[in-house]
């Protein structure tokens, strides 16, 4: 039996906003009537009804929208419909979504009104195929109506975050923590060294402005402080929201679906459709490596598709404790890829940084040489400058020793990095839609190759494994039975 809704009544609020341009008529009347002397004044208060009518017919034509907007429910699908002249109607069965949203926002609460959101695998934008914002009664009967998942068929004794999982979580992917950690240092103890070397220089040039370079100078060090405690406190900002975001964090799934929800102020529930899942991913940053942790990802439409979420699965938890999740998801746990780059293909993966980190010695020592005045100053901007550099090295060296390939079952496992993320892709070899063998010309001298995946999904992401032998890329295309081998 289908059922017709309107959404919300308080998306009359967002559909009149949209026509919050009109204010431009009164805010140019406005500013004539600062022009007008007292006498004049009256007049201009006597126009004031047109600044009404803008208010008015704002309010009006959001009140027009939302009763336009209408929401049907059925058993087999959902369907909006919007717009005043030109009606816009979409249809989303409900055995087509990939996921599903039910968002409770804390400034949404008092009037009962929760988000909804339905994607399918449909479309190249990263963006929602259905918007609604209805009442609680809606979101509940649109809840039971979602296929969803069987409590006789849920999988048991999955180990659930904990309190420092989430921590972790927000510590470690929070706006560039070791990048925060290093500028904050670069500018707390550049400060000072520049206010010494500045101070220095300003004395020798005469005596009459010592007053001024004593001022100047310890402005230095409180300025670089205050730069650099700009960026401890984004991070630390950055932290707290992430924290607060993924709070109560839950995951439970069966064979079809599963359920996602976590949000201390704004609560957000997920549904996915396992089939539609495009790939697993395990990521890492080199710390998390080190420690043997790891945070795993899903790709699927509508889950993690804004810059603001991410596509969480489980929080950072080590690897050693996730093996009955991904047995009871059918994923078997390797520890070393088939097929890895050879000894011979290390350089390939170091040579960026390495150039640069040696390039920065002949720059230091040319400074060096031609500005002794400011060796200090010099000295510590290469050591700064090395830094990020030699961390690449540790970054890209380790990105060598496990990077590579396995084939097993229907499923393809690629381990690589980008920049300094490390990913491990687990995905079933169907969704494989693109795979292509590049060869630059010292590669080919070396006959080697790096091998690229893309997959399904709303968004373009390639997937690279570099320097593998030419022999191991055709052998892996093979096995996967494309016909890719035969345009390289």
């Amino acid at each position: 039996m289908k059922r017709l809704y309107h959404e919300h009544p308080i998306r009359i609020i967002k559909y009149s906003v949209k026509n919050i341009w009109l204010l431009i008529f009164p805010l140019l009347r406005g500013l004539n009537a600062i022009r007008l002397d007292r006498d004049r004044m009256y007049e201009w208060l006597r126009g004031a009804w047109f600044d009404i009518l803008i208010l008015v017919l704002i309010v009006i034509f959001g009140f027009l929208r939302w009763i336009c907007s209408v929401v049907e429910i059925s058993p087999y699908g959902i369907t909006h419909t919007d717009g005043i002249v030109f009606r816009l109607k979409k249809t989303l069965p409900y055995s087509n979504l990939s996921s599903t949203s039910f968002e409770y926002p804390f400034y949404l609460r008092p009037f009962r009104a929760v988000a909804v959101r339905c994607d399918t695998s449909a479309g190249i934008f990263r963006v929602s195929d259905m918007k609604i914002l209805v009442s609680y009664r809606v979101g509940e009967e649109l809840h039971g109506l979602l296929p969803g998942i069987k409590d006789f068929d849920r999988a048991k004794k999955i180990p659930k975050p904990s309190l420092i999982s989430i921590v972790l979580l927000s510590m470690f992917f929070s706006s560039g923590f070791t990048g925060t950690v290093y500028l904050a240092t670069f500018f707390f103890k550049g400060g000072d060294i520049a206010s010494d070397l500045i101070g220095s220089y300003l004395e020798s040039i005469t005596s009459r402005t010592a007053m001024f370079s004593r001022r100047f100078l310890k402005s230095i060090p409180d300025a670089a402080l205050g730069i650099g405690a700009f960026f401890v406190a984004a991070w630390f900002l950055s932290f707290m929201v992430n924290l607060m975001k993924y709070a109560r964090f839950s995951l439970i799934f069966d064979k079809r679906f599963a359920r996602i929800s976590y949000g201390a102020l704004t609560k957000k529930e997920y549904s996915i459709s396992r089939s539609h899942v495009n790939y697993i991913d395990l990521r890492q940053n080199l710390i998390m490596k080190l420690i043997r942790a790891t945070s795993v990802n899903v790709s699927c439409a509508g889950y993690g598709n804004t810059r603001k979420r991410l596509p969480i699965l489980v929080p950072v938890k080590r690897e050693d404790r996730t093996g009955r999740l991904f047995e009871k998801l059918g994923i078997r746990k390797t520890d070393k890829p088939e097929h890895k780059p050879p000894l011979t293909g290390f350089w390939q993966y170091v040579w960026l940084p390495v150039i640069v980190s040696v390039s920065l010695i002949p720059a230091y020592l040319i400074a060096a040489r031609f500005v002794p005045e400011i060796h200090r100053l010099t000295i510590f901007f290469a050591i700064m400058a090395e830094i990020p550099v030699v961390w690449l090295i540790f970054v890209k060296t380790a990105d060598f020793f496990t990077s590579g390939i396995t084939i097993y079952d229907d499923r393809i496992r690629l381990s690589y990095s980008r920049f300094t993320m490390f990913h491990t892709i687990i995905a079933e070899r169907g969704k494989i839609v693109k795979a292509e063998i590049e060869q630059s010309v010292f590669q080919r001298l070396g006959k080697r190759c790096s091998l690229c995946f893309w997959f399904e999904g709303e968004s373009k992401h390639r997937h690279k494994v570099r320097a593998l032998r030419v022999s191991s890329a055709r052998e892996i295309l093979d096995i996967l039975g494309t016909d890719i081998r035969d345009r390289v």
